[in-house]
């Protein structure tokens, strides 16, 4: 397994980091869904006896079950061996109290009295200014000069420019985790988040490396020109690959949900040449058209620009057309459907448009709105969990 420093904190981690969003799950005899115990647990340490020492966990991950059953399955002699990030969403945080008794029970899920790093969970432009009047940081501050956390970090999915002034704003950030693939360096924080951070000397974590395991598939026109290299990885090695030529990277997560896709992550990341500048101007250059090729394949023309908002019943249109795309993209759509379960869950999926045509009257692109949401969920709707 490789590993690399973690910014400032003094110790190494493995370059792959298990993410634990998407453990194995089995369905119960009610048609729910939870994670499957066994599966997940066996998982778990199978990673931290091949080399991982990185897991990346969450308050909200499995409807609140993750922390739990990462504290299990890393319970004894196992915590002593690895670092543990989890993260707590400003949308919990109803005052200091609830901050604090919200990582008490993180700590007790997790079956320690210490986190290696702690985040505040996907900061949005809208949250940004509530974190900093709550003084959410600060509390933070708290819990770690009382020997709660070792490390107090952020995750963020978003443009630069807030990116940088959360950054910006506390010097000693421990590290940030950004979303970055070979399809996002244009979008996102971008590639100059990535030297922003390496500048601050702080421990970048990157997810989605994968675009939620879409990045893994291979449509024909991708796959025949990764075929037609001379030289021959997976996708999700050339995926992985484009991440950690970034010398500026600390940890890479990915969430597995099965062995194989563990097996399979391990020997990719400890291969000899999986390190910081690996790539050739020739490898560069494929993947610019591997890029090419699956942005080619989107097929409703939304660019995301909003006119078509607000809708008067609240359906996310141009959220649910992203999803679509992302389908059409990949040729696989268990992700999109996920998304879109949360979606249908807040009230803002295809079935509540009421065929009004206001949103089709503002679309400057002149798509046919309503037929086009109707084809979106007949094939995205029907995951649950």
């Amino acid at each position: 397994m490789q590993y690399r420093p973690y910014g400032k904190m003094g110790f190494d981690v493995s370059l792959f980091g298990m993410g634990c969003m998407r453990l194995p799950r089995r369905e119960k005899a009610d048609g729910s869904v939870e994670i499957d115990r066994e599966k997940a647990i066996e998982m778990i340490q199978y990673a931290a006896d091949h080399g991982v020492n990185y897991f990346d966990t969450a308050y909200g991950y499995h409807r609140e079950k993750s922390e739990s059953l990462v504290g299990e399955a890393l319970d004894g002699g196992y915590r002593q061996r690895v670092h543990i990030a989890t993260k707590q969403p400003f949308a919990v945080m109803k005052d200091k109290g609830e901050i604090r008794r919200n990582l008490e029970n993180t700590l007790k899920k997790l079956r320690t009295d210490y986190l290696d790093v702690y985040l505040i969970h996907n900061i949005q432009k809208k949250d940004w200014p509530g974190i900093q009047q709550m003084d959410v940081i600060g509390e933070f501050g708290k819990f770690k000069s009382e020997g709660l956390i070792r490390g107090i970090g952020f995750s963020y999915h978003g443009e630069l420019p807030t990116f940088r002034e959360i950054l910006d704003c506390y010097p000693d950030w421990a590290m940030c985790q950004v979303q970055q693939n070979l399809l996002d360096v244009d979008r996102e924080v971008t590639e100059e988040a990535i030297a922003l951070a390496g500048q601050k000397g702080c421990a970048l974590v990157i997810m989605e490396p994968l675009r939620g395991g879409g990045l893994a598939s291979t449509p024909k026109d991708v796959a025949r020109l990764y075929e037609q290299f001379p030289v021959k990885r997976s996708a999700a090695e050339w995926a992985f690959r484009h991440v950690y030529n970034y010398p500026q990277v600390s940890c890479i997560l990915s969430g597995v949900t099965t062995m194989e896709q563990l097996k399979d992550n391990i020997e990719i990341f400890s291969k000899q040449d999986a390190v910081a500048r690996c790539m050739t101007p020739e490898e560069k250059d494929l993947l610019k058209k591997v890029k090419q090729a699956y942005e080619s394949r989107v097929t409703i023309p939304c660019t995301g620009c909003e006119y078509c908002l607000p809708c008067p019943k609240g359906v996310a249109i141009p959220q649910i057309f992203q999803l679509y795309n992302q389908g059409m993209m990949f040729e696989a759509f268990d992700q999109p459907r996920r998304s879109y379960m949360f979606q249908r869950n807040a009230g803002h999926d295809q079935p509540n448009c009421v065929a009004c045509g206001a949103c089709e009257k503002k679309c400057p692109q002149h798509i046919e709105i309503t037929r086009q949401l109707g084809l979106a969920h007949s094939k995205l709707d029907g995951w649950y969990e």
